[in-house]
């Protein structure tokens, strides 16, 4: 018998990763024959199905005066305290009236337990779960540890309470085994590792009609090579070695374009790059058409609203020069859509990724001619990019498919409801 989950967040909208990944859970949950409800504060779901909280957004005003009080500082006013249980407790009510409204089964939480952009809702949560003793699945992208920003702060008592909770009826998920390691030296709590995955068993179908011509959109010449970084604009990103990428090539028809927006961490690194490129002579652009989530398309999405796969067919190469990453969604986008990738070699690639045999240019750090030439020969020779791409699917297939994400998730729901639920 299928079960009633809800889906808990600050944000389902857009294209960040925990947008895109709970949007892939929830596609394999639904076509298992289970129903998905969403609450967060910002959605873009069907509202039929969600509970839109405005308070429960990490940009919401009252969230955000908390944060610029409370993060990098140590000592906490009593004031802020009592806005923070102001906040967790009209949040706990609007839980407990989300779980009462749609006879919620399960409850799947989305790194609203793990990262503190919004103490209050992972508060709330807590309260709620050891409360009920609803069955969740807390689903971690990015723990406060693993983030500077949340280095120095005067909330060390809610961190040790809510980020995450260490409640019996709660089953934890992280995306790595650094991270998985890290959660239970710190707090002695058990996890599941569950990588992001792609549907590699159905290869991407690109709909000409639902979205406009990128390259026309974009003032691109028929004859240029597209770089695209497919990715938010903030510093983990690095997003200036695809920079110095394109200027060390010396071909004016190389253009880089950036898909995705700027602004969850401010707008100071993306004037950055603008001047970065101008400095360099890159044509560095901008795309301005807003994105939608690709995996909630799938259930509904406005005709005249482009996705993130109508813009991956138009790349020549995908830059990937990230410093950090939980996982990394756009690496998996990249070999879905057979596209040459060259990716900076971060800590969770290096230990969870690449021992899998992918086939990439690589860069550790910084660009060398080496790495340079790789790009250039990528781009000239036909045959060698087909047998790159074509291996990569293969080996994307056997580790970082639907399958694999089926499987895992059985296995959890297993754990909480017995053998008589699988998916």
């Amino acid at each position: 018998m299928g079960k009633r989950i809800g889906f808990v967040s600050t944000r389902f909208a857009g294209t960040d990763g925990v947008t895109l990944e709970a949007s892939k859970w929830a596609w394999v949950l639904k076509q298992s024959g289970h129903r998905n409800f969403w609450f967060a504060g910002e959605l873009d779901r069907d509202p039929e199905k969600c509970m839109l909280v405005p308070e429960a957004h990490f940009q919401h005003p009252d969230t955000r005066w908390i944060n610029e009080r409370i993060l990098g500082r140590k000592a906490r006013d009593p004031e802020v305290t009592r806005a923070i249980d102001r906040q967790k407790d009209l949040l706990r009510e609007r839980i407990r009236t989300f779980i009462d409204r749609f006879g919620i089964d399960l409850l799947v939480v989305q790194n609203a337990l793990t990262i503190p952009m919004h103490v209050p809702l992972g508060m709330a949560l807590t309260e709620v779960i050891a409360e009920t003793l609803i069955p969740t699945i807390a689903h971690h992208h990015d723990f406060y540890w693993e983030r500077v920003r949340f280095s120095v702060n005067a909330v060390g008592d809610y961190l040790r309470m809510a980020f995450p909770p260490n409640l019996t009826s709660i089953e934890h998920v992280v995306i790595n085994s650094a991270a998985q390691e890290e959660l239970a030296l710190r707090t002695g709590i058990s996890s599941t590792i569950i990588p992001n995955v792609v549907d590699f068993e159905n290869p991407p179908q690109n709909d000409q009609t639902c979205a406009p011509d990128f390259r026309s959109a974009l003032g691109l010449d028929p004859e240029d090579i597209v770089f695209l970084q497919p990715t938010r604009v903030v510093a983990r990103k690095g997003i200036e070695h695809a920079i110095e990428l394109i200027r060390h090539l010396k071909d004016p028809r190389c253009k880089l374009v950036i898909s995705h927006e700027a602004g969850d961490e401010g707008y100071e690194y993306a004037e950055w790059l603008k001047e970065d490129a101008r400095s360099q002579g890159v044509d560095l652009r901008f795309l301005e058409t807003a994105s939608e989530d690709p995996w909630k398309a799938r259930e509904s999405r406005p005709a005249d609203c482009a996705s993130l796969w109508d813009i991956y067919p138009y790349a020549d190469l995908i830059t990937y020069p990230s410093l950090y990453e939980g996982f990394g969604n756009a690496f998996l986008e990249a070999v879905y859509f057979k596209k040459p990738l060259l990716i900076n070699r971060y800590a969770t690639f290096v230990r969870d990724i690449e021992p899998k045999g992918f086939d990439l240019v690589v860069m550790d750090g910084f660009l060398t001619p080496k790495t340079v030439e790789a790009v250039r020969q990528i781009l000239t020779d036909a045959k060698r990019r087909r047998i790159m791409v074509d291996h990569n699917y293969q080996v994307a297939t056997r580790h970082y498919s639907y399958a694999v994400l089926r499987r895992l998730l059985n296995n959890l729901i297993v754990n909480i409801f017995g053998l008589d639920i699988s998916i």
